[in-house]
């Protein structure tokens, strides 16, 4: 959906569909040119209480010639006192989720007169998310959706509709990565989705190398797959940077189907496990939009990209690994097959000396059992990176809960056999998880973003489709753009 900006009365503009943003305790006020000229008819409906603009309410009204939209769709957004960016957002998302599945209406229009009671931007951002539909095995999915969006405004709003759109191009992008199966979406087809971003420096370490690297952690994970493993490195350099700053390291977890391996996950629901690559996902979608924005920001980026399955040559409970610190782990669940691919990532990204380090992971199923599907589970060692991380979360709703990381965690994960071992057992799983990456990241600031519970929806949202969520994209962008130099 495109974006464009124009100068004009709500009532004089021709569009199939007009949106005009309402709170309950304001009315019509802002609107009384169209309200006059459509006889009062939507302060009689809000008077009459057949539309009261609470939250996400939307009210559709056809206006048959007596302004130049041919429709007036009226979005609620609840009490004046009460708004938020999250609200704004929802409202922008269900009105044009709402106008997307009306037939005929394709070019819509939104008026900006409330917008001095809304943060500028937030329903306009919720509209252009709500578009997302993952159509690439759906033919009629291709021929919906909104061709564009005008906002009748007099500011200028350049800047702001670039940040929008190429934000939303990266959640798109992660999301399509999320939703593709994984007979299409395999290691190597994840490495050429890296190397299709033009503005960074991509490159895919194979089997043999990682071997040589010392990567027996990563490699234990495709023991049992046909599919090679692939270990991803993308480099964004800050063109206009004039001193070479350290980089952010940003790592995904990127399984692209997880069964479990020998310690095989139950069949009901197994499907869904494509998504156990949303990390890396989220990744690649925030350098992508990174480096299509110019951020002044140097990011070093890695996806650890391999299948979990079981086979003749699968990693088995019991196995000992030596990661790329040196450290052994023996391997308690192959399931538990996440923690291993980051533990090795971790440790490479450590050798750049990063600024920070950031991974980002559908780690555990713990997540959703104490977060439920509202917020990503946060542990770090870092106290104004978490804080940072939190500041971004606040700003895009993309809610982070922050988890302890107590010294007792680690006797959970101690091994008789090795150094550590790969699952603690079902107490404190959450936790132990973050706990064994830390063993990895050593004195560098590190923040692990626990996606698990927040990856899929299984309903549709205000402005979010069935599926993948894309989250951890606007967060990383967010944290990014807020980063000091």
């Amino acid at each position: 959906m495109n974006i464009a900006v124009r100068d004009a009365k709500e009532a004089d503009f021709p569009c199939d569909a007009l949106i005009l943003p309402i709170f309950e305790d304001e009315g019509m006020a802002p609107y009384k040119e169209v309200d006059q000229r459509l006889d009062n008819l939507p302060s009689k409906l809000m008077s009459s209480g057949e539309f009261r603009a609470r939250q996400a309410e939307v009210f559709l009204l056809h206006t048959y010639g007596k302004i130049k939209p041919s429709r007036v769709l009226f979005a609620g957004m609840g009490k004046k006192g009460e708004a938020t960016r999250e609200r704004a957002r929802r409202a922008g998302g269900k009105a044009a989720s709402y106008l997307r599945e009306l037939r005929g209406t394709k070019d819509i229009a939104l008026s900006s007169a409330n917008f001095h009671s809304l943060p500028p931007g937030d329903f306009v951002e919720g509209a252009l998310l709500s578009q997302y539909r993952f159509g690439t095995y759906k033919k009629e999915e291709n021929e919906k959706g909104l061709k564009s969006l005008t906002i009748l405004s007099g500011e200028d709003w350049k800047e702001r509709i670039k940040w929008l759109e190429t934000v939303e191009a990266g959640t798109r992008f992660a999301r399509d990565l999320v939703n593709t199966p994984a007979n299409d979406l395999t290691p190597s087809a994840l490495a050429e989705a890296a190397l299709s971003l033009k503005k960074a420096k991509v490159r895919v370490i194979e089997k043999k190398e990682a071997e040589k690297l010392g990567m027996g952690a990563f490699l234990s994970v495709a023991r049992g797959s046909h599919e090679p493993p692939k270990f991803i490195v993308l480099t964004y350099e800050n063109a206009k940077a004039k001193t070479k700053t350290p980089p952010v390291a940003l790592i995904g977890k990127s399984i692209t189907f997880d069964s479990g391996g020998i310690s095989i996950k139950p069949s009901e629901g197994m499907e869904k496990m494509k998504y156990d690559m949303a990390g890396g996902a989220a990744v690649l979608g925030a350098i992508k939009a990174a480096s299509e924005l110019d951020m002044p920001v140097n990011i070093l980026g890695i996806l650890p990209a391999a299948e979990n399955l079981p086979g003749g040559s699968a990693s088995k409970p019991g196995d000992i690994v030596r990661t790329i610190t040196g450290k052994t782990v023996e391997i308690i669940n192959t399931d538990a097959e996440g923690r291993l691919a980051l533990a090795d990532a971790i440790g490479y990204a450590a050798r750049s000396n990063p600024r920070a380090i950031i991974d980002v992971a559908t780690l555990t199923g713990a997540c959703s059992i104490a977060l439920g599907n509202e917020a990503i589970a946060m542990m770090g060692n870092d106290d104004e990176l978490t804080g940072a991380i939190k500041a971004a979360s606040e700003d895009t709703n993309e809610r982070v809960w922050r988890m302890p990381l107590y010294d007792e965690y680690k006797e959970y994960i101690e091994s008789d056999a090795a150094d550590l071992k790969n699952s603690g057992g079902r107490s404190g799983s959450l936790v132990t998880a973050g706990y064994f990456l830390k063993e990895f990241a050593g004195n560098t600031p590190w923040v692990h973003l626990d996606i698990a519970s927040t990856a899929w929806t299984d309903k549709d949202k205000p402005y979010l489709a069935k599926g993948a969520t894309g989250i951890g994209v606007r967060l990383l962008l967010s944290f990014l753009k807020n980063l000091k130099a």
